[in-house]
């Protein structure tokens, strides 16, 4: 996969006063083998490949969108190793995030199963200036397998109890919903109106050491 860093981890750069130049954090977490890395080629080159190295650690690509006339919005979507879960180092890799795309391989029931455990992770350790939660999107990915392990009800049921706005059936290797569901990340974040001084206002949780330290990290 093709990387760029960046100076600031997110912020806000306005060029002069009528152009308004944004940089958003998107976290992309699930567990390993549900598509993370093949959804970020997909959405920030148009490329898929059904061979990807696995991801250690973190990485990220950079996705810019020219909103309208006098806004332009950079992403970076951060690729997060599934057996990073729980783990001492999510809460570096989260920080400023401003929104998450949570993953799932709809063919495997156990990786549906572990999404609770990853979004439970994520709210424990970042969110908005007034202490409410980022803006999440749920991704059932893999849709074009024809078999898959479970229907849409748990999926609707599980949005509903944990205050997920939105969710898609996705498909990197089609191209299908990976937009859509990037889109609606975007529109929630500026609906939030966190655009402004991103850095500087974005809270992360403290806990203590030892909380760090627990938690499994099977894949």
């Amino acid at each position: 996969m093709s990387f760029r860093r960046s100076r600031r981890d997110s912020d806000v750069v306005l060029s002069n006063s009528s152009h308004k130049d944004l940089l958003f954090k998107f976290l992309i977490i699930g567990d390993y083998g549900v598509g993370k890395t093949a959804i970020v080629r997909r959405y920030t080159e148009g490329k898929f490949s059904s061979n990807y190295k696995i991801t250690i650690g973190a990485d990220f690509a950079v996705k810019t969108l020219d909103w309208d006339p006098h806004t332009k919005i950079n992403i970076q979507l951060w690729d997060i190793a599934g057996h990073e879960r729980f783990g001492y180092m999510t809460r570096v890799y989260y920080k400023y995030a401003v929104a998450a795309a949570l993953v799932f391989d709809i063919s495997r029931a156990a990786t549906f199963q572990s999404v609770k455990k990853w979004l439970s992770d994520l709210r424990e350790k970042v969110t908005l200036p007034d202490g409410s939660n980022i803006p999440v999107v749920l991704l059932a990915n893999k849709g074009d397998i024809q078999q898959v392990a479970i229907t849409t009800e748990p999926i609707i049921k599980f949005c509903k109890e944990n205050e997920i706005g939105s969710w898609y059936i996705t498909s990197a290797k089609e191209n299908h919903n990976i937009d859509n569901a990037m889109l609606y990340l975007v529109e929630n974040v500026l609906k939030a109106k966190i655009q402004d001084e991103i850095r500087d206002s974005i809270k992360l949780r403290d806990a203590p050491l030892a909380k760090e330290k627990t938690g499994c990290c099977k894949s």
